[in-house]
């Protein structure tokens, strides 16, 4: 067995194979960015090295800084995890040369797989069934304009060099194929350093169904069943389940067999996921991923094995612990990603501190964690937190199982998910197993939350907020108490919330020292009583219904956590309102962080409404900024390749006189 791993990644995957390597007695390597010295996975393991700066190209996609680190440190093996290098065969060859065991495939399986054109190529002649589309090494864009249109719509362009979704675009009309053949080279070139791209026919509402593979260097190959993972945005996966639901026998054993194909046709090793399209009759294969998935996690908890493990021993030089007739399934698993990224605003990435993170604590619910309470999420890499895999007898046992975790997952300081995913997988589209891989995308509006607070939630925010007063002057003077007390008279105590742009008033009324009543935006008196706050925790009888929340202050946020929501409210202060009303009336500035890939206006250039000003790759995503109203360009504050802060005004807009 290997003896000392380095693990060439970050986050939450490289924790995960540390809890492998810790439990066979492997000595563990990390390696960190300067944007990472204090991240969780640097805290975990035996070892930690700097491989450079924050940018990835610099530290996390350094071939030469990561081999370096390796030697250093006198770890025997690199497991590269995914993302990052994992299915770069440069890497997985330069480990060799240095002496290092790869834990991965041989760099040729990675080189036959790394260009989706290639790889269609081969498995149409191995039979397998593939998508039409163009697969050719013209690349100039008024070629691939031409075998787009040969084609036919809807098409989709993908990087041919990519994975995990990046670069990809769908095009619908023909007006959108010159603008989204540009976008997906750019995103190709940044993302992978190679522009080549591959058309193929779209299916709109296919479902995305993957087979787990396995090989090791005996001539053994196994798979370990398939997983669905339809439920995706903008071509990146969030839930995904295993086994996949609602397919014909006779389709699945297919399914499996034809991933066999696809592994030995390469001579594959370790683990790796054959990904296929399934339009309802027929599946059609996409691509190999040459790395362990993040998803992996479902299998293992159907299956009850370890595949980091495997992963290991195959690259040790063991055979494969299971031949495929003794590979057992029992119940249904299904993961939820937990992501950095606001919802409500277009699920723009988040970035910053983590002032609050807890995950669930259930049974048969299983975390995989790369961020904790404290934690800073940086800006400059994949928005993924952390994973909850929930494992039931049944796949309807298992989405409510999920649900609940999700329910008990808890975050602030930082946008996330959890809540919104819960919705899906309550879904009856989902439940019913009537969703496909564009669900998200065409149907986002379903799974939105409520657009206002209920009276309750705003009641509970303002108990939380002067339950704190209260309890921080409880040590002091009877005279710093903030309970509104006035001789003969009730004591009235008002507070200013906002959340989503509507400003609220609650207006707690005190008796002997104990809230007794209450009014929301100047409403009807509501009765309160047994109201209590200790522990983040906040309860009150509410006209004779007792309602709790947990809750987190963060200066002028109160956090809000009810069994179904999370709010974020504003304690309004009337002395900033002037200050807002002005600074939004200023330039255009960016929702996030990221850096400007591209700048197609020029000063002095008239724009119209809806215009492309600017777009910024965040997060490895594209936001595009575009004119709110016609004007003139004034100042332009960055260029191609800058980055910027959050809130940075990035240029100018004069607006255009009406009548003009």
């Amino acid at each position: 067995m290997i003896k000392s791993l380095l693990v060439a990644n970050r986050g939450e995957i490289a924790c995960r194979i540390f809890r492998t390597a810790r439990r066979l007695g492997i000595r563990t390597v990390g390696v960190f960015s300067d944007a990472d010295a204090g991240a969780r996975h640097v805290r975990e393991a035996d070892e930690a090295v700097r491989i450079g700066p924050a940018a990835a190209r610099d530290s996390y996609l350094s071939i030469g800084r990561l081999i370096e680190a390796a030697c250093a440190s006198g770890a025997e093996a690199i497991h590269p995890g995914y993302g990052f290098l994992s299915e770069n065969a440069q890497f997985a060859q330069a480990c060799a040369d240095a002496g290092h065991i790869f834990v991965g495939p041989p760099a040729a399986a990675i080189a036959a797989m790394g260009s989706k054109i290639v790889a269609k190529t081969r498995m149409r002649a191995a039979g397998v069934p593939v998508l039409p589309g163009y697969a050719g090494s013209e690349q100039d864009l008024a070629h691939l304009t031409h075998e787009a249109r040969r084609t036919g719509l809807p098409l989709i362009i993908k990087p041919a060099a990519g994975g995990g979704g990046k670069g990809m675009q769908i095009v619908r009309e023909l007006p959108e194929l010159a603008p989204a053949l540009a976008a997906a080279r750019r995103l190709a070139e940044s993302a992978f350093g190679d522009g080549t791209l591959l058309l193929e026919r779209y299916l709109p509402a296919a479902r995305h169904i993957e087979v787990q593979v396995f090989a090791d260097r005996h001539g053994n190959f196994v798979h370990l069943g398939e997983r669905d993972c339809s439920i995706q945005r903008r071509h990146q996966k969030l839930i995904e389940e295993a086994p996949a639901p609602a397919l014909p026998e006779e389709l699945r054993g297919r399914l499996r067999a034809a991933a066999l194909v696809v592994a030995r046709e390469i001579g594959y090793l370790s683990a790796g996921t054959v990904e296929f399209l399934f339009d309802g009759g027929e599946f059609y294969f996409m691509e190999m991923n040459t790395r362990l998935q993040v998803e992996h996690t479902v299998t293992e908890a159907v299956t009850g094995l370890d595949l980091v493990e495997w992963q290991l021993r195959v690259a040790a030089g063991e055979a494969l612990p299971l031949s495929q007739s003794e590979v057992c399934f029992d119940g249904h698993a299904i993961e939820a990603r937990i992501c950095a990224e606001d919802p409500e605003r277009g699920f723009l990435p988040s970035a910053g501190q983590l002032q609050v993170l807890e995950w669930p604590h259930l049974q048969s619910v299983r975390v995989d964690a790369g961020f904790a309470s404290g934690d800073t999420v940086p800006d400059c890499y994949d928005s993924l937190l952390g994973k909850i895999i929930a494992w039931a007898p049944t796949r309807e046992q298992a989405a409510a199982r999920l649900a609940a975790a999700l329910t008990q997952t808890l975050s602030a300081g930082v946008h996330t998910n959890e809540r919104w995913l819960r919705r899906i997988l309550r879904a009856p589209r989902f439940l019913e197993v009537r969703h496909d891989v564009g669900l998200l995308d065409q149907s986002a509006a379903e799974f939105a939350g409520p657009r206002t607070a209920a009276p309750e939630v705003l009641i509970l925010a303002a108990l939380a907020l002067h339950g704190e007063t209260e309890s921080g002057a409880a040590a002091g003077s009877p005279w710093d108490l903030a309970d509104g007390f006035t001789p003969n008279l009730p004591g009235l105590v008002a507070y200013g919330l906002s959340w989503r742009g509507h400003a609220h008033a609650v207006e707690l009324e005190y008796l002997h020292g104990r809230p007794a009543a209450v009014t929301v935006d100047a409403g009807a008196r509501v009765p309160l009583a047994d109201a209590r706050c200790s522990g983040a925790v906040v309860a009150a009888r509410i006209d004779a219904r007792r309602r709790q929340a947990r809750y987190h202050l963060d200066g002028a946020r109160v956090y809000l956590w009810t069994a179904d929501e999370q709010y974020d409210l504003l304690v309004e202060d009337p002395r900033t309102h002037e200050f807002s009303a002005s600074a939004a009336s200023g330039g255009l500035t960016t929702p996030l962080p990221g850096v400007v890939v591209s700048v197609p206006v020029a000063v002095g250039q008239r724009v119209a409404a809806g215009e492309v000003l600017m777009v910024i790759e965040a997060m490895k995503m594209e936001h595009t900024i575009t004119a709110p109203y016609a004007g003139t360009v004034g100042m332009i504050h960055f260029a191609r390749g800058d980055r910027v802060a959050e809130a940075s005004e990035l240029l100018e807009l004069a607006r255009e006189p009406a009548g003009s």
